[in-house]
């Protein structure tokens, strides 16, 4: 977790001001809080830092994508095109919503693509949830394109990505809402929390109240006040708030950083094995570079590499293609749709046979990646060293391929 790295008075300073008010909600209690309100500060800096209109903070990444769907307005028999890699909360988040997710194509982005999604779409397809994976982003051009032409609702999870950005627009700002995840591999974490941002004001206040049981926060008597939709409590607590907002304030020096490094290493690996390449990076500059996405050629010299790390004792990678929280072929509660209750999917017709996938371009991509979480605390021998080790890891397991 990149993020924790950089971690000490900047965030105690801010956690304390809260526990000095001993208010740790973040709503009202205005004379004992002494103007302390870390939620809305939270909300600012990332505002600052995305040029978002509105952002609310929630508890998680997860709290965060499913308010940005029902706040899009996806809801019951919708059809949302989602990916077949990602954190398995934002396929779970969609049949929350009471909608159906229908899987389509990534590609070497290890994104959604354009012709995936294209692909994938049906008389009932409502929307797309489209989720920029390891650091990067989605190809935006073309994906947007295909939205517009169709008439879809774009909402972006973005939990893997914040800072990132795609020709100077941040990711989660592409469409009607979109979210950011502070909890795990970020630029930068608040332990717990999300964010959901938009540029839309109706999207927002629906995203406020459904976040908030309802409430409307205008005035100062909460609890008295009108209902204007069924909502539900996905608030920030003000302990986490005031972390994530230390930790934001920490992204641009984060970033610069952690861009320098993956260069560093990239370059290095590149020069030794031809054989590796790198997952495809649409605007090079906007890579918030959380994560070094490494290709081996195909997906045995692929496992032959991670075995050979593991003898080495290597650590701090990602094989996403056996990872049980991050690809569709370990999701067997997605495939069978185990809920402790019934579902509105379950009662819906749906266009794909979750069990019988059919995905050949997600298969062989994620086949093949590799993903090394970059450090900003990295000493240049230390990332000699870890390239060194993958360079003579990946030599051995391609050798090992020649002789099959």
């Amino acid at each position: 977790m990149p993020g924790t790295e950089k971690f000490g008075k900047e965030e105690l300073k801010e956690v304390m001001d809260v526990m000095n008010t001993g208010i740790l909600f973040r709503y009202n209690h205005e004379a004992q809080r002494n103007n302390i309100w870390k939620a809305k500060e939270f909300e600012e800096e990332v505002k600052k830092i995305t040029g978002a209109k509105y952002a609310l903070a929630v508890s998680s990444g997860s709290a965060a994508i499913f308010a940005a769907l029902v706040s899009s307005g996806v809801g019951y028999g919708d059809e949302v095109i989602v990916p077949p890699f990602t954190f398995v909360a934002t396929i779970e988040a969609v049949i929350m919503a009471g909608a159906i997710p229908v899987f389509a194509e990534i590609d070497e982005t290890l994104c959604l693509s354009a012709e995936g999604i294209e692909k994938a779409i049906t008389p009932k397809t409502r929307a797309v949830c489209l989720v920029h994976m390891c650091g990067g982003m989605a190809d935006m051009s073309g994906i947007l394109e295909v939205v517009k032409k169709y008439n879809l609702i774009l909402v972006e999870d973005a939990g893997q990505a914040f800072a990132a950005s795609y020709k100077g627009a941040y990711t989660g700002l592409f469409g009607k809402a979109g979210s950011y995840s502070f909890d795990f591999f970020k630029i930068a974490t608040a332990g717990e929390g999300g964010v959901l941002v938009t540029n839309d004001e109706h999207t927002y206040k629906m995203a406020e109240y459904f976040c908030d049981h309802g409430h409307n926060h205008e005035g100062n008597n909460r609890g008295m006040e009108q209902h204007p939709v069924i909502g539900f409590n996905f608030r920030i607590s003000e302990l986490h708030a005031a972390v994530g907002l230390a930790q934001t304030r920490r992204v641009p020096e984060i970033k610069q950083i952690n861009q320098k490094n993956k260069k560093y290493l990239q370059d290095k690996i590149k020069s030794a094995v031809n054989e590796i390449t790198f997952s495809r990076l649409p605007d090079e500059r906007g890579d918030s570079a959380t994560f070094m996405n490494l290709m081996m050629p195909d997906t045995a010299s692929a496992k032959a590499f991670v075995e050979e790390l593991n003898k080495k004792g290597i650590g701090g990678f990602n094989y996403w293609y056996t990872n049980m929280y991050h690809f569709i072929n370990q999701w067997d509660h997605i495939k069978e749709l185990k809920f402790p209750n019934k579902m509105p999917i379950h009662y819906q017709h749906k266009s794909q046979d979750y069990r019988n996938l059919h995905l050949p371009k997600s298969q062989e991509v994620i086949g093949r990646l590799i993903s090394f979480g970059i450090r900003v605390s990295w000493t240049e021998e230390e990332m000699n060293n870890l390239a060194n080790n993958i360079i003579e890891c990946a030599k051995i397991a391609l050798s090992k391929k020649m002789y099959v």
